[in-house]
């Protein structure tokens, strides 16, 4: 196991695979374990690294106030540590705003960018947007996390044949700290980017899902002002990289290699539904210290 220690700070990292760096930025709740689907693909073409956010999986909280720029900055020196120069970022939902949030603070280090079903703004300027927090805050704070991760299950994998992804779901958020998810969760709540995205130099890929929270329209309104690609997944719904896994990791191989993410993409059939999550290969070292060329 690897940690990287930064400013006080600890950051669990799990790497994978050998060539561009390639960052994995999971979800609310979640951890870096949860791009199981993801890690062995992509790690037969990158050298993958899938970090524990802070405050989530193996990673402390952070020791300053949680803040989606504090999660990019730290994210930032924690590459500089493991000299991964020019990385491309790839993040779902709350991941999704961070590896923005990195890709807006270092315009020319980022070299691509996906985000999954996730929006460079999360302010509260809508009354769908507040109901939305305030009932997730209200669950958690009523229900306690391991009922509120029940009900968030059932929202993200509603199909009989998702509930392995219902129980896994279920585990993971379930067993987080409540007082960490809540903050991670007015983090994401407090955040915007609108006024700067501008900035952004890097190719950008938006995947996003047929019935995700947020509408389609927003999202494609958000692709065209960022210049991204824009790549509907058609029966996806919030969690992307779990219930469109053959097509999410099409999607993300064709344009991390550099070219377009392919039209068409779908949610997996029932009969594709995994019933675990696949087993991780070895880890591999990260190379605190030593040169990027490494893992060229």
């Amino acid at each position: 196991m690897t940690w990287v220690d930064v400013q006080d700070n600890r950051i669990r990292v799990r790497g994978y695979g050998r060539g561009t760096p390639v960052l994995l930025l999971h979800g609310l709740g979640s951890s870096g374990a949860d791009w199981a689907f993801q890690i062995t693909p992509l790690a037969s073409h990158f050298h993958v690294l899938a970090a524990d956010l802070p405050g989530c999986g193996e990673s402390p909280a952070l020791s300053v106030h949680a803040s989606i720029g504090a999660f990019a900055a730290l994210l930032w020196q924690v590459l500089d540590r493991l000299h991964c120069a020019r990385p491309m970022l790839v993040g779902f939902s709350l991941g999704g705003a961070v590896a923005l949030e990195m890709a807006l603070q270092r315009p020319e280090s980022c070299q691509r960018l996906v985000t999954i079903n996730s929006l460079p703004s999360y302010r509260v300027d809508h009354w769908r947007k507040a109901l939305e927090l305030h009932a997730q805050l209200a669950m958690v704070r009523v229900l306690g996390l391991p009922r509120t991760a029940r009900i968030v299950a059932r929202r993200l994998f509603p199909h009989p044949w998702q509930a392995p992804m219902r129980a896994r779901v279920e585990k993971v958020v379930g067993e987080q700290n409540a007082d960490a998810y809540l903050r991670l969760a007015r983090a994401l709540a407090a955040w915007c980017a609108a006024d700067r995205i501008q900035h952004l130099r890097c190719p950008m890929l938006m995947l996003a899902g047929e019935h995700d929270y947020t509408g389609i329209e927003e999202k494609r309104r958000w692709a065209g002002r960022l210049g991204a690609q824009f790549r509907l997944v058609e029966g996806s719904g919030h969690g992307t990289p779990f219930d469109a896994i053959e097509d999410c990791n099409r999607a993300l191989l064709a344009f991390l290699a550099g070219g377009e993410a392919p039209e068409g993409l779908r949610a997996d059939p029932p009969e594709a539904a995994p019933a675990a999550a696949p087993r991780l290969p070895p880890e591999v070292p990260l190379g605190l210290g030593r040169p990027a060329d490494l893992f060229a």
